[in-house]
């Protein structure tokens, strides 16, 4: 358990200063966005480019990886949607934002900084980048699209499947201005071509990428400060039970069912489905009016994942 202890410890530790130096004043909790567009824009790209590029279309391209966690997710979306709507009798913006939650993970900011603990980068990244490819262009615009299907004017002789689809394609018509999706593309492409970049460009990305672990997870901390859970425990604990054990037991099945790949994948697969929600899923509530019920689920969730990743590492060393 201390080897274990040894990888989450400095995960969280960072996370803990983040929030200290916060709510010390140090920084701004406004600061915090700042920050994190630098790691998305900048540093993230840049990581992803690295990962990618380096390694040939072979070690990178892995179908079982993506299906794994492409149905996993999907299952824990699917699982949310169901309690939130059926069970709990939300709204239908308020059951796809509850199901972003148990669905859409923090792959790059707490993610890859885990696993690159126990694999190293490179490993890391290629595992980020399949989860990001999954993520961006399907679990996300998928839960917009259903957040977004029930708010259109109910009068413009549109079916909600018809306006689902419009909202579905609204989201990854958004992909084209996301760098994260650029840094893939490229990184795959320059794998692809086995182009290289000179040693001085190959170096300045280098420091971008290596900046992206402490500063993610610094702006993770400091997001917590002043987010308040009570009167939402129901919700919270729903929310954190189906991100934290629901989703990565599902992507757990589907590795055990699917044909097998590398271990590291294996473990890598499983750890990003493990981690809280994204980083930015209050300001995608926010527009439902579920921005409250969203950054207390995140607070409940990023302080019980501690827990519940060691735990995870822990099983994952005993069945080697």
């Amino acid at each position: 358990m201390l080897s274990v202890l040894a990888i989450t410890g400095p995960i969280y530790l960072v996370i803990a200063v983040g929030w200290l130096a916060t709510r010390g004043g140090l920084f701004a909790r406004a600061e915090m966005r700042v920050f994190g567009k630098y790691v998305i824009n900048l540093a993230l790209p840049a990581l992803l480019f690295n990962a990618l590029s380096s390694r040939s279309l072979a070690e990178i391209v892995n179908p079982v990886f993506v299906a794994a966690y492409a149905g996993g997710s999907l299952l824990a979306l699917g699982a949310g949607m169901v309690w939130a709507r059926r069970i709990e009798g939300k709204t239908m913006p308020a059951s796809a934002i509850a199901a972003m939650g148990m669905a859409c993970p923090n792959s790059g900011f707490i993610g890859f900084p885990l696993v690159a603990q126990v694999f190293g980068a490179q490993t890391a990244g290629v595992g980020l980048a399949l989860a990001m490819v999954v993520e961006n262009l399907i679990t996300l615009p998928l839960a917009l699209a259903l957040a977004d299907s029930d708010t259109g004017d109910a009068n413009d002789g549109r079916t909600r499947a018809q306006r689902l689809r419009a909202a579905f394609g609204q989201s990854l018509r958004g992909l084209a201005r996301n760098p994260m999706i650029w840094g893939i593309a490229l990184g795959f492409l320059s794998s692809l071509a086995g182009w290289r970049l000179p040693e001085f460009a190959g170096r300045a990305v280098t420091l971008f990428a290596s900046s992206c672990a402490a500063i993610s997870l610094l702006v993770i901390g400091g997001s917590l400060v002043g987010i308040q859970a009570r009167g939402m425990v129901r919700d919270v604990s729903a929310i954190a039970f189906g991100k934290l054990l629901l989703h990565p037991l599902a992507v757990l099945l589907l590795v055990v069912l699917l044909p097998p790949m590398e271990r590291q994948l294996q473990t890598a697969v499983v750890v990003m489905a493990a981690v809280p929600m994204l980083g930015i899923y209050p300001i995608l509530a926010q527009r439902h009016g579920q921005d409250s019920m969203a950054a207390a689920a995140q607070l409940g969730t990023t302080v019980l994942s501690f827990f519940t990743l060691t735990s995870l590492l822990w099983l994952l060393q005993q069945v080697r």
